[in-house]
């Protein structure tokens, strides 16, 4: 497990079989699991709980101290769940007192240079492109995908499946199933190719482009379509993930492309 130039602090847990390779640095109360493998020059600091079978490339810090001034080193964490890969030079915060902890999802891939701040909580599935930014206490849903040089605004969500493209300024929260472009950034349509891929049924997208009609297309406020919407849509666990994350939204959400609001 240890190579003779890396160090890894007696107090850490490491499972036995965790590859660690020369000149990274593990601190204190540092727990990693089964079959991860840690690359060269990755520092991990203090609160950092790795699942299984993670892949940690070189340059990467997870669980530094949060930027944020109000941080009084309470005892927080970064947590990552298990078959997670972080790339070259990924920065990953721990929580503050707000939420004390910084969560990272099953099977995410985090690219080179993304950075991840204090208590933000990143679903299973997730991809974040290369430079992908969040700012503090963001919360991004299951499978999302951030294309390159995406920039997230803190306190905004974004729901599961969506996909935002290159170099989006993210400062409304992004509801599920959609893609979202433009600057500033607008509803451009459902996310089709990724719900396809990961098996949604064509009668089951055409569902959700009928919801997403009413609120984008229609000329109606927020609350006047999610009131449309749960009278005239059929019941089922994407129409009540849809109205949910509306009603939810404490930033509002993003516009339609063509909406004349």
């Amino acid at each position: 497990m240890n190579q003779p130039l890396a160090y890894v602090h007696p107090g850490a847990k490491i499972a036995k079989n965790v590859v660690i390779e020369p000149f990274t640095t593990i601190h204190n109360n540092v727990t990693i699991g089964e079959g991860t493998w840690i690359g060269s020059n990755v520092t991990i600091m203090e609160g950092a709980r790795i699942g299984k079978n993670c892949n940690i490339f070189p340059g990467a810090v997870i669980s530094a101290p949060p930027q944020d001034l109000k941080y009084q080193g309470e005892d927080t964490t970064v947590q990552i769940g298990n078959n997670t890969t972080i790339r070259e030079c990924a920065t990953i915060n721990k929580g503050t007192a707000d939420r004390m902890k910084t969560v990272i999802g099953d099977n995410c891939l985090i690219m080179a240079y993304c950075h991840i701040a204090h208590d933000c909580f990143v679903s299973d599935g997730c991809i974040f492109s290369n430079d992908s930014t969040l700012a503090g206490h963001v919360t991004i849903g299951e499978n999302v995908v951030l294309a390159g040089m995406v920039a997230v605004h803190q306190f905004v969500s974004i729901g599961k499946h969506a996909f935002v493209t290159g170099g989006s300024l993210v400062r409304k929260d992004v509801p599920p199933f959609v893609k979202a472009a433009r600057e500033p950034l607008s509803y451009v349509g459902i996310n089709s190719i990724g719900l396809r891929r990961r098996g949604f049924q064509s009668d089951k997208i055409r569902e959700i482009q009928n919801i997403y009609r009413i609120l984008y297309q229609r000329n109606y406020n927020n609350s006047q379509a999610a009131s449309i919407i749960e009278a005239e849509m059929e019941a089922t666990p994407e129409r009540d993930e849809i109205l949910q994350f509306i009603r939810d939204s404490q930033r509002g959400i993003m516009k339609g492309y063509f909406s004349s609001n």
